[in-house]
């Protein structure tokens, strides 16, 4: 019998918040999985991801990029260092600038961490049908636009003074 004890427990009024979370939550312990033999972390592949294809980057854009607070990109960057799979310098042209590069033991990787991410993504889209995969990419990418969108402030639209 199937009811009202078997639904998922939701956080009061935000069924859909929960829903993202939790399946944020199972797709970041299955890239951790893939990614295992690779010696990298959940979030330390996208990183290596942009140097193998951009190149030598300085540590500001390689933040904006990421879209990650500095303090955690200098943590991730101190411990990709650490593992030998990248190198940070001193620019040539600014010395307050930092620049990072793939060691060879980091440019090693890239076809192992490409193909960890082949396979989630065949795991996370498993029984889509196309279009049901282009709806997903549509809706998770109004999410994202709705996040990362400031939301209005209550009142500020309303500048007008009616007194007279």
């Amino acid at each position: 019998m199937e009811g009202k004890d078997d639904a998922v427990p939701t956080v009061a009024g935000a069924p859909l918040s929960e829903a993202l979370f939790r399946a944020a939550r199972v797709h970041r312990i299955l890239a951790g999985s893939l990614l295992r033999n690779t010696g990298l972390y959940p979030g330390q592949e996208l990183l290596m991801m942009h140097l193998w294809e951009r190149g030598e980057q300085r540590q500001t854009d390689l933040i904006k990029t990421l879209g990650l607070d500095p303090s955690t990109v200098t943590k991730m960057l101190q411990r990709l260092e650490q593992s030998g799979f990248v190198t940070r310098k001193p620019s040539p042209n600014d010395r307050r600038a930092v620049v990072v590069s793939a060691t060879r033991a980091g440019q090693a990787l890239s076809d192992q961490v490409r193909q960890a991410w082949c396979d989630l993504e065949q795991v996370t889209a498993v029984g889509f049908t196309e279009a049901e995969y282009q709806q997903a990419m549509q809706v998770l990418a109004r999410i994202e636009a709705n996040l990362t969108t400031p939301p209005p402030i209550a009142g500020a639209a309303d500048t007008t003074n009616t007194t007279a």
